[in-house]
């Protein structure tokens, strides 16, 4: 058993070296998950499920990391972390890389495993959801849990329906029924309701279980085909449903040591249609052993008491079994080893057959014992007595009888005549009939080890020649091929091998080892002496159908005798293609079931009556290319009518000619190892294989010499196409270099025009600042004229204001020279004239000084006579002396200012003088 501990890492090898699955306890890996920090602990994975190929799971753990496991590919990835436990996991939607996960805060998300990003959210439950189940077109999903189940639709990820229920009855589980459009709904009082899913009607209710054997159902699984339900609780009892006449059938009883069922689930298989017939049964001591339902025989088991399992899930096609143990790591088991055992032995020709019991069957006459190795018949009710007779074997009986015995109870005349009345085996049981027929061995040892050799280097570019759109399909037709090849060299140089396998390959395109070993059987058996004549056609063959034809039909052959059409023509393309390019999938199938039941002479007489019963055509054809083209495409034929042709050829063909007398019996592929198959010329094989290896190694040589001057040539191309580069780098350099001179010189042009143009403007701007210069000059000019103006006005106020005071002064002297000579009384009154008239003329300033002096002469007049003196006599000394004083200050007074006045205006004369010049400059 190989271990693998998932540790930080986000990818990688699930197993470094290949695993043996014949290993007793069929354990293919042990997956466990360590974290390595400094305190390292083992993270427990909670919930597995596999995808809808079954080659892929993805598992979850109680962090919330979920992994996904591909076993075809070996390798795992870490697709998602979202950081809280998984409650429930599915992986099989309709968009194979989504996969949803119920999480511990009660939602659901959907996520992409490729883009690794979320594609969607769903919210709705109230408590934790501990089922997810997916509609078998991927389309709708349940989700269930402890109060509700809810119906979403995976396209737009919407809530459609819910399910409400009362809180004292609660949900156990809610799920689709396989193959159909049905709910089933089951509660924890055991009422089961079967729903239809679009309209969420009502269908109908399985009765209550009966009272003697009544348990409280805890677990429940169906059948593929959705016939059976069994269902399972505290108990060791378990209960089997067939749904369709919705009625309890059979009660089985598990061993003693089983005292509760914590799950179940049906193994598939490949051949039983559905109708599957094993039934895991996981118990409470964490041992799931699976049993067979109709013989109540114990088959195998996983898990034990020291390593218990916590839950299982099985692959759709029934390879793996995969189960979470109760110390957290993840198991994957190996079907195919678990069940060699069960393959070995065929059942005993001795069986004992019971009477039933006349009365009405009770419960405890459905109860059924599981032994481990033998049937266990019904328990015996008690005062009742059952009448057994045992069948002895005829050791005398005809040979023929002990021929026609099959695998698993069938009878090969049985087979066919049941062939006969209904012209075809039914679609349910075709395979598990075919197997018997064939009596497959199904050696998967030996089949491993011929797929160990890889693919065939024949079958290395299959594509190439047979482009097929599916590539699983390409891939599972490649391994076929290399297969049989590495069976028998003489396959790897058969041209036709592919056309031949093909459709069996699309027909068991899920199991490989049976497609390897129907096809392996059809070549032993009804491909005799094919190879005798290799590597040209089986001459000898096709003879045999010629002649049979010349006996049944002279016309037809003679026809083509006519147009030179020969049997490897009419008959080969038939046989090399099993007919797969003349008939449809359902009428390949209905031939097949023919000659799979009958001799191997059978194909070849079918051969002959496709031709028979398409004479009419035939006949009309007269081209070679028409005859090529009938043969190589379907016709409108009706195969019923072949088969009974070939019967009635079968019949009444002669002995010497019939196919019968030179081919041998069936015979069965041996167990354990694929017989050796050298019926062909093994000397033109082997001249071929040398001839061919001495091709392929001068192949070899001549595609390394191809190699190297394809390398040489490739690097003188290289080297040609540098310096094509180079210079057509070089020369786009030389234009941009010139194209930037050209962008230089209409740059300085631009520059120049706008140099001429900022020049233009500069003068603009001269003149404009002269032209203000000016305008401003002559307003400064202006403005200092006018204040020098307005100086000179106030000077001319101030001189008239002076001469006024000086005038006044001196009218003041006069009068005070007057006043002098007057006497006391005429002196006071004289002044006061004198004031009076100051004061008028201070106020009036604008009048005549004639008027004013001639009435100071009136006035003089009018003074007293008596006090007229002479001034010089009767002025006083100090008078005088004051009065020239100030005499003498009046005029040095009017002095200054008329010498001010002067110089003033010489100023203005030379400020006049310099503005009038100016303009002459200026205009200069």
């Amino acid at each position: 058993m190989q271990s693998t501990d998932l540790g930080n890492k986000e990818s990688g090898k699930i197993w470094h070296r290949k695993p043996s699955p014949a290993t007793r306890d069929g354990i293919i890996v042990n997956i466990i998950h360590n974290t390595s920090d400094y305190h390292p602990k083992v993270l427990r994975f909670l919930n597995v499920a596999f995808d809808g190929t079954g080659d892929c799971l993805i598992a979850g753990d109680h962090q919330g990391n979920i992994y996904v496991f591909d076993l075809y590919g070996n390798r795992f990835n870490l697709v998602q972390r979202t950081a809280q436990a998984c409650t429930a996991l599915a992986f099989n939607l309709r968009r194979k890389s989504e996969f949803l996960v119920a999480l511990a805060d009660y939602s659901i998300k959907c996520f992409d495993t490729v883009t690794k990003e979320l594609v969607s959210w769903m919210r709705g439950h109230e408590s934790s959801v501990f089922s997810i189940s997916v509609h078998a077109s991927g389309k709708y999903a349940i989700t269930t849990s402890s109060d509700t189940a809810q119906l979403w639709d995976l396209d737009t990820f919407q809530r459609k329906r819910k399910l409400n229920i009362r809180q004292s009855v609660g949900i156990q589980k809610v799920f689709f029924l396989p193959l159909s459009n049905t709910i089933l709904s089951c509660f924890k009082d055991n009422s089961i309701f079967a729903w239809e899913c679009d309209t969420l009607f009502c269908k109908y209710q399985l009765p209550a279980p009966p009272e003697s054997s009544s348990i409280l159902y805890k677990v429940f699984a169906v059948t593929r085909d959705g016939r059976i339900l069994a269902a399972g609780g505290k108990s060791n009892h378990l209960h089997l449903w067939c749904l369709e006449a919705r009625q309890l059938f059979r009660i089985i009883q598990m061993p003693t040591k089983v005292r509760a069922i914590r799950h179940l689930e049906f193994l598939p298989d490949s051949f039983d249609a559905g109708s599957n017939q094993v039934l895991g049964v996981l118990s409470q001591d964490g041992i799931m052993r699976f049993i067979n339902i109709q013989t109540c025989k114990l088959l195998f088991e996983i898990g034990s008491l020291d390593e218990g399992i916590s839950s299982s899930v099985i692959s759709p096609h029934g390879r793996y079994i995969a189960s979470i143990m109760e110390n957290g790591s993840l198991n994957v088991y190996s079907v195919q080893a678990l069940t060699q055992e069960i393959n070995k032995p065929p059942l005993p020709l001795v069986k004992v057959i019971e009477d039933l019991p006349k009365k009405k069957l009770s419960s405890s006459d459905l109860k059924m014992k599981v032994t481990s190795g033998r049937v266990q018949q019904p328990a015996k009710p008690r005062g009742s007595k059952i009448q057994t007779r045992i069948l002895k074997q005829d050791l005398t009986g005809d040979f023929e009888s002990k021929k026609n015995e099959l695998p698993d109870g069938l009878n090969k005349k049985r087979l066919q005549i049941l062939l006969k009345g209904y012209g075809e085996y039914p679609t349910k049981y075709r395979m598990f009939i075919w197997r018997s027929l064939l009596q497959l061995p199904e050696n998967h040892t030996a089949f491993s080890s011929l797929i160990d050799k890889g693919t065939h280097v024949t079958f290395l570019n299959l594509q190439k020649k047979y482009p097929i759109k599916s590539r699983k399909l390409l891939r599972v037709l490649q391994r076929t091929l290399s297969a049989l090849a590495h069976w028998s060299v003489i396959f790897s140089d058969t041209p036709y091998l592919p056309l031949l396998a093909f459709p069996f390959v699309k027909l068991f395109q899920n199991n490989q080892l049976i497609c390897f070993e129907v096809i392996a059987t059809l070549i032993i058996n009804w491909c005799q002496h094919w190879f005798e004549y290799f590597p040209n056609p089986p001459i000898n063959i096709l003879s045999m159908i010629e002649n049979v034809l010349a006996f049944h039909d002279k016309e037809l052959l003679q026809h083509f005798i006519d147009h030179d059409i020969t049997s490897q023509l009419y008959a080969w393309p038939l046989l090399e293609t099993v007919f797969s390019e003349v008939l449809t999938r359902e009428e390949w199938l209905k031939l097949f079931d023919n000659i799979f039941s009958n001799h191997p002479s059978f194909l070849l007489m079918t051969v002959a009556a496709y031709n028979i019963c398409s004479r009419v055509p035939l006949l009309n054809c007269n081209l070679k290319d028409d005859f090529e083209f009938f043969f190589h495409h379907r016709n409108n034929l009706d195969i019923n009518v072949v088969i009974r042709q070939v019967y009635h050829l079968m019949e009444t063909t002669p002995t010497d000619i019939h196919p019968d007398s030179m081919l041998n019996v069936f015979v069965a592929l041996t167990k354990g190892q694929y017989p050796v198959f050298n019926q062909y010329p093994k000397f033109i094989v082997d001249y071929q294989t040398q001839e061919r290896e001495r091709i392929r190694n001068d192949e070899l040589d001549y595609l390394r010499e191809r190699q190297t001057v394809e390398d040489m040539q490739a690097e003188v191309d290289q080297q040609r196409v540098e310096d094509e580069a180079w210079y057509q780098k070089q020369e786009l350099l030389r234009k941009a270099e010139e194209t930037r001179r050209e962008m230089l010189l209409q740059e300085e042009e631009k520059i120049i025009q706008q140099r001429q143009r900022l020049a233009a403007v500069k003068r603009e701007l001269q003149v404009k600042e002269m032209h203000l210069q000016d305008a401003a000059r002559r307003r400064f000019l202006k403005l200092q004229q006018d204040q020098q103006e307005m100086e000179l006005r106030r000077l001319d106020d101030e001189i008239g204001r002076k001469w006024k005071e000086a005038e006044g002064k001196e009218f003041c002297l006069r009068s005070a020279k007057k006043a002098s000579a007057l006497s006391d009384a005429s002196r006071k009154w004289f002044l006061k004239q004198e004031i009076n008239a100051a004061v008028e003329h201070a106020e009036n300033p604008c009048h005549k000084e004639e008027p004013r002096f001639q009435n100071e002469q009136e006035d003089a007049s009018c003074l007293p006579r008596t006090s007229h003196l002479n001034d010089s006599s009767e002025m006083h000394p100090s008078t005088q002396i004051s009065l020239n004083r100030r005499a003498v200050e009046w005029d040095t007074t009017e002095q200054n200012l008329i010498q001010k006045v002067r110089n003033l205006r010489q100023r203005l004369t030379a400020q006049a003088r310099h503005r009038c010049q100016t303009p002459h400059l200026l205009a200069a």
